[in-house]
């Protein structure tokens, strides 16, 4: 089965998936979501500190075109701008936290 979503084709529904929060920061923006319902660039750049603003931008726009975060402009000066998860990517709690608890398992099990 062919699945083509954003002009990009997939084989199957896990390769989509990976496309969508794959990656070295999409999980950490989206684990921080998950922390705090809505955070600002700067609060992004606070608490994922290692990250470029570019990159971090780069990724946030990946994850809103991919409809798993909302981006909240409000019309005022200077611009404020806010991020939240949608209710599809609330969904990724499960994930995000087993990959969390994995982490610390492999974490323990190299630390021997």
């Amino acid at each position: 089965m062919l699945i083509e979503y954003n002009d990009k084709k997939f084989y199957t529904s896990k390769d989509l998936a990976l496309s969508v929060i794959g990656g070295k920061w999409k999980i950490p923006i989206i684990y921080q979501l998950l922390q705090t319902e809505v955070l600002r660039l700067s609060e992004f750049e606070k608490l994922l500190p290692e990250i470029n603003q570019r990159m971090l931008i780069r990724q946030l726009r990946e994850l809103e075109h991919d409809k798993i975060i909302e981006r909240i402009v409000y019309p005022v000066v200077p611009p404020k701008v806010e991020y939240k998860l949608t209710n599809i990517g609330k969904t990724l709690d499960k994930v995000v936290y087993a990959i969390c608890d994995w982490g610390d398992e492999f974490l323990e099990e190299i630390s021997k």
